[in-house]
């Protein structure tokens, strides 16, 4: 038995060591892929193909290796709005382009800003003489801005165009919380600091209705005017006021509907589009489209970008500023704090500011203002370009800068601050727990969730978020140079589109990047010389790296190909909207300079949240125990 029992654990050690040495070869096989530069395509004379199979943002998200595995799925993609630009404005330069097709059946969705920019680009390439063809299935808002400025836009007679316009509900927790006897401690400073509401109320308060309103009005505006100069034809308004209406006019025939409202030129499925860029592009080589093409990412890495004298430092504020060192996609304090020293003595002769941002932490966006001004300090010329928003801890950061442009529609301000914790004391008295017990000093024991705050440390809790609130409007008064008093009466939480803005002296100009990265280098003392921008960044993880150099198409069930599909998508972004808002109450959290108002990236990032927290059911869970 011994002889056996040796033989059986040398057999059980040999299996072991053989499953180590598999494990190692195979991850070093994976390392050596994700490490592996790739090569630089071929590109095809003929069609430039866009297939925007996700997202457009500011900046992609750093991809978490741990996040995939739980999820069980490859995250959304993401495309930057200037790299789209770019290849934009390459191609009509380009003589191997002959025709640009954006592929938007599986595009989810980007904020105004960018989808404007990128219009603006695609009408460059219309004046080179090059005709943009756009093909989906559905066209809602977002698409629907894009393919306005297309020469041709297709859709599958199936399909569907609708305008939904900005705004929508959000959800109230006081009867809920209310219910279960939570007692939700809200501090806070700003009359018009709606993010606090859904647990202090019912309904939206009047303040917030009017700011709703008007940012919600101008983003509206903004969009009905980006589209109408682009396709002044199409009758937006009959589409977005009387969609029934519309639709019976059409016998009930959505994409005739379209068709006549004239948002839409041609009707035809994914077949009869490829043929006609065919005739446009010419036959393709390969076998997986019947056109000539050449992708995004190989379009891109066959043009790499020119670096012709000084260098202008841009660095990239977007996501909610969080503590710590997240992103890329979210905006770490320390992260961005430690980007910006590791380049201050690298030679650049200005830093350009890129916020689109709807703020969060703080002390996270406190610490990247104190980054942005050593710059200063170091007589560098520093300048703010706001995105689609820079608003509450955006706006915070863009104190730091000389010159602040901003877009028309840019949000911007929110200038306030707030705190919430829940505590539980009444609730489980509601079932027989009580809290007892000896203390030293009136914060012994504080904070005491379950048997409740003193009155101490509730002063001390909203003396905290006064005096970040003064500390705000200070630096905003000295940034524009004006007393706090003034500073005061245009913040208490308002936002503010960027026209607006400029008025009453938030911001400086209105421009794009360009125009801000283009003044910074006057700035520099540049002048007539050659000069490019460098964007600062960490170097991405292999990991990263690997997901964001994938073509691959995102699961069918990620998009919607109908109008029912469109409501089943919207539902599920609902569900995660009203799981964040519930996790602001239950979530730990320090003083808070954020706008509830800046609307959330449509598609991707709304959608995984929602499926993320769909599976994380810590706070339901929490609130069924409650009652249990």
């Amino acid at each position: 038995m011994k002889f056996a029992s040796k033989v059986w654990k040398l057999l059980v050690g040999i299996k072991d060591a053989l499953a180590l040495v598999f494990l190692a070869l195979f991850f070093g096989l994976l390392y050596a892929a994700l490490s592996a530069r790739p090569s630089v395509g071929h590109v095809e004379k003929g069609a430039l193909l866009l297939d925007l199979n996700g997202v457009v943002v500011e900046e992609k998200s750093r991809v978490d290796p741990l996040d995939v595995l739980l999820a069980g799925e490859a995250p959304t993609r993401e495309y930057q709005a200037r790299d789209i630009e770019r290849a934009l404005h390459l191609a009509a330069k380009d003589d191997r382009i002959k025709v640009v097709v954006f592929d938007l059946s599986r595009f989810m969705g980007g904020r105004f800003v960018h989808l404007k920019e990128i219009g603006a680009a695609m009408d460059e390439v219309r004046k080179a003489g090059k005709p943009v063809l756009t093909f989906a299935n559905i066209y809602i808002d977002d698409s629907v801005q894009i393919a306005a400025h297309s020469s041709e836009v297709w859709m599958d007679p199936m399909g569907e165009a609708l305008v939904a316009g900005p705004g929508g509900e959000t959800q109230y927790f006081k009867g809920l919380i209310d219910r279960f006897n939570v007692n939700a401690h809200v501090y806070r400073v700003g009359t018009y600091k709606s993010y606090v509401e859904p647990y202090m109320r019912s309904n939206m308060s009047p303040e917030a209705r009017e700011d709703y309103q008007n940012i919600y009005g101008a983003l509206w505006a903004a969009w009905k005017a980006d589209v109408k100069a682009a396709r002044p034809q199409a009758r937006i308004d009959a589409l977005a006021s009387a969609p029934v209406a519309t639709l019976k006019s059409a016998s009930g025939d959505f994409a005739q509907a379209a068709k006549a409202v004239g948002l839409v030129d041609k009707l035809g499925d994914k077949t009869e589009f490829d043929q006609r860029v065919t005739e446009l592009a010419g036959k393709s080589s390969g076998d997986d489209l019947p056109y000539a093409h050449t992708g995004l990412s190989t379009w891109l890495a066959a043009n790499p970008p020119k670096t012709p004298g000084k260098a202008i430092a841009v660095v990239t504020v977007a996501g909610n500023i969080v503590d710590g060192d997240a992103g890329p996609g979210e905006a770490g304090g320390d992260r961005i704090a430690r980007l910006l020293d590791d380049n201050i003595d690298e030679g650049f002769k200005a830093l350009v500011v890129r916020v689109d941002s709807p703020g969060g932490s703080a002390t996270a966006a406190e610490r990247i203002r104190r980054a942005v001004q050593r710059w200063r300090d170091a007589k560098i010329p520093v300048v703010v370009s706001m995105g689609n928003m820079a608003a509450s801890g955006g706006y915070w950061v863009s104190t730091a800068g000389q010159k602040i442009f901003a877009e028309p529609a840019t949000i911007t301000g929110s200038i306030g601050v707030f705190a919430v914790v829940p505590t539980f004391e009444k609730t489980l008295a509601e079932f027989g727990v009580n809290s007892d017990g000896v203390r030293t000093t009136p914060l012994s024991g504080q904070p005491d969730i379950l048997g409740g705050f003193t009155p101490e440390l509730n002063d001390l809790l909203q003396s905290t978020v006064e005096d970040a609130y003064g500390k705000f409007i200070t630096l905003v008064a000295k940034a524009r140079g004006r007393t706090p008093q003034e500073i005061d009466a245009v913040a208490q939480g308002r936002v503010w589109p960027g026209a607006q803005a400029r008025k009453i002296g938030l911001v400086d100009e209105m421009g794009d990047l360009d125009a801000a990265i283009a003044y910074a280098a006057r700035l520099g003392g540049v002048g007539n010389a050659k000069w490019h921008a460098e964007f600062l960044h960490e170097k991405p993880d292999a990991f990263t790296s690997f997901f964001q150099g994938l073509e691959a198409e995102p699961q069918d069930n990620a998009v919607a190909h109908d109008f029912a599909g469109m409501i089943a998508m919207r539902q599920q972004e609902q569900a995660g909207r009203a799981l964040s808002q519930l996790e602001g109450l239950l979530g730990a959290r320090g003083v808070q300079a954020y706008c509830m108002e800046c609307p959330p990236l449509p598609g991707g990032k709304a959608k995984a949240k929602a499926k993320a927290k769909a599976k994380d059911l810590t706070l339901v869970q929490t609130l069924a125990r409650l009652v249990k």
